[in-house]
C-alpha cells in the first residue's frame, strides 16, 4: 500500500501517514457517490439545506481543532488558520441558503408553458491545492453539495488532514454515507483517475496553470465540465496621488500573506515614478515588521514555505547579485523558511517580474502615467487579481475597467469574499467560483415546453 507522509513545514518533523488512493479506490468511491447522489438529489430542498447547516454547525464546533491541524500540516500562522476554518464553515452555511433559491424560469412562449430547471450534474471531483487546503476545498464542495451533487475531494499530497477531518464531521452531522468522500493521493494517480473517470461529471481544480491545461485537455475527451482556478502574477498599482502611507503599510500583507503562496498575491508592485522613492522608504519598515516565526504563536504573521522543493524554487528566482530593494530575515535551523524579499529588476521582462514564484518575493517597478500603468499591469499571461491605489475616483474606474483581471480592489487588497464571484482572465483559469451563481455552476439547465393547445 502506497502512503503519503505529512511533514510539519516549520519543523520538518512527521505529522501523520495517510494511505494513498489508487485507481481501484477511485472506481469504488465513484460507485458509492453515484448511489448516494440519487437519494440526495431527491430530497426536498429544505431537508438538503438543513443537513448542510448541520454540517456547518459541526465545523463551527471544531474550528480550533481544524485550525491547529492546518498549522501542523501547512505551516500557516494560527490566526490565518482560524480564518480558513471559519471560511469553510461560512461557505457551507451560505451554500445551504441557496438550496431553496435555486429557481428555474418561466419563459413566455405561444401555445404553451415553457419552464427551466437546474438539474444536478451527478458526481463532482474537487481537486484542492496545498496553499489553502480548507477554504478552497469548501469552495467546490459546498455549492456542489447544495446543488444536489455528490463530491469526491482529492486534497494535495502534503495537506490531506483537514480534508479528512471535514469528511468525518460531515458524517457526524448526518450527511449520507458516500455523498462526500475524501481521496488522498498523488495527482498523477488518484487525481488522474478522477479526471478520466466516466462517472465523474465535472472537475474543479485549483493549482498550477501547467497542470490545469493538462486536466482541461483530458476533460475535453469526454466533454466534461471543468472549473479551473490557476496561477497569478497580480499587480499592485500605486499612483502618486494615493495615500502612500496607507498603501505602503498594506503592501506587505498583499504579497507575504501565506508566505506568498497565494495565486492572488500582489507580487508586482508598480509605483508611479514621482512617488517611487518615497514609497520604498515607507515600504521597507513595513516589510521588516512582518513577523516571521513559529506558526503556532498568535503574533506570527508569516510562516514557512510548504516544502524544501518550494523553497528551492523561490531561491532560483533570487540570485545573489539580484538588485534587491528590501531583504527581510527568517529563522535559522529546521523548517522551510525564506525571508521576505523585494527585488528592483532592471527590466519588467526579468523572470522574477513575469513568472509566478509562489513565495515571499515581490518586484517593484516604476511607471510614468496611467497608460503605462495599464500596459505594465497587463504585460502577463495571467489575470487573476490586482489592486490600485489612488484618490481619483475617475482614474480608479478607468483603470479597473482596463486591467485584465477577474478580481480587482481599489485602495484595498481584498480579493475573496464567499458571497462575490471569484475567477480569472487569461491563463489564470476558467469559470467562476463563489458568489450568488456558485450553485448554478454545478447544474445543467433543462428546458421543458408544455403545450396548452386543446385536443381536437
Amino acid at each position: 500500500m502506497h502512503e503519503l507522509h505529512v511533514l510539519n513545514p516549520a519543523t520538518e518533523e512527521p505529522v501523520a501517514t495517510v494511505a494513498a488512493a489508487t485507481p481501484r479506490d477511485v472506481d469504488a468511491a465513484v460507485a458509492r457517490a453515484a448511489k448516494a447522489q440519487e437519494a440526495w438529489a431527491a430530497l426536498a430542498p429544505g431537508d438538503r439545506a438543513r443537513q448542510l447547516r448541520r454540517f456547518a454547525a459541526a465545523v463551527d464546533q471544531h474550528l480550533e481543532e481544524l485550525a491547529l491541524l492546518e498549522v501542523r500540516e501547512a505551516g500557516h500562522p494560527i490566526g490565518n488558520a482560524r480564518w480558513e476554518a471559519g471560511n469553510a464553515r461560512d461557505l457551507l452555511d451560505y451554500a445551504a441558503g441557496g438550496v431553496e433559491r435555486l429557481n428555474g424560469r418561466q419563459i413566455p412562449v405561444p401555445g404553451g408553458l415553457n419552464v427551466t430547471f437546474h438539474e444536478p450534474l451527478g458526481v463532482v471531483a474537487v481537486i484542492a491545492p496545498w496553499n489553502f487546503p480548507m477554504p478552497i476545498a469548501a469552495w467546490g464542495t459546498a455549492p456542489a453539495l447544495a446543488a444536489g451533487n455528490a463530491v469526491l475531494l482529492k486534497p494535495a499530497e502534503t495537506t490531506p488532514l483537514t480534508a479528512l477531518r471535514l469528511a468525518e464531521l460531515a458524517l457526524e452531522a448526518g450527511l449520507p454515507e458516500g455523498l462526500f468522500q475524501v481521496l488522498p493521493g498523488e495527482g498523477p494517480v488518484a487525481g488522474n483517475a478522477l479526471v478520466e473517470h466516466p462517472g465523474v461529471a465535472k472537475v474543479v481544480f485549483t493549482g498550477s496553470t501547467a497542470v490545469g491545461k493538462r486536466i482541461m485537455a483530458k476533460c475535453a475527451d469526454q466533454v466534461k465540465r471543468v472549473t479551473l482556478e490557476l496561477g497569478g502574477k497580480s499587480p499592485n498599482i500605486v499612483f502618486a496621488d494615493a495615500d502612500l502611507e496607507r498603501a505602503a503599510a498594506a503592501a506587505p500583507g498583499a504579497f507575504l500573506d501565506n508566505t506568498g503562496q497565494d495565486c492572488c498575491a500582489r507580487t508586482r508592485i508598480l509605483v508611479q515614478r514621482g512617488a517611487y522613492d518615497r514609497f520604498l522608504e515607507l515600504l521597507e519598515p513595513a516589510v521588516k515588521a512582518f513577523t516571521v516565526g513559529d506558526p503556532a504563536d498568535p503574533a506570527t504573521r508569516m510562516g514557512p514555505l510548504i516544502s524544501a522543493a518550494q523553497r528551492e524554487r523561490v531561491r532560483s528566482y533570487v540570485r545573489e547579485d539580484a538588485p534587491a530593494a528590501i531583504r527581510g530575515t527568517a529563522p535559522a535551523g529546521k523548517g522551510f523558511w525564506y525571508p521576505a524579499t523585494v527585488l528592483a529588476p532592471d527590466s519588467p521582462d526579468d523572470p522574477a517580474a513575469v513568472e509566478e514564484i509562489f513565495g515571499p518575493v515581490a518586484v517593484v517597478l516604476p511607471f510614468e502615467d496611467e497608460a503605462d500603468a495599464v500596459r505594465l499591469a497587463n504585460a502577463t499571461r495571467y489575470g487573476l487579481s490586482g489592486s490600485l491605489w489612488t484618490r481619483d475616483v475617475g482614474r480608479a474606474i478607468r483603470v479597473s475597467r482596463a486591467v485584465a483581471a477577474g478580481n480587482l480592489s481599489v485602495n484595498s487588497h481584498s480579493s475573496v469574499r464567499y458571497w462575490t464571484p471569484f475567477g480569472g482572465f487569461g491563463e489564470s483559469g476558467l469559470g467562476r467560483e463563489l458568489g450568488p451563481g456558485a450553485l448554478t455552476a454545478f447544474t445543467e439547465t433543462k428546458n421543458v415546453f408544455i403545450s396548452t393547445e386543446e385536443s381536437q
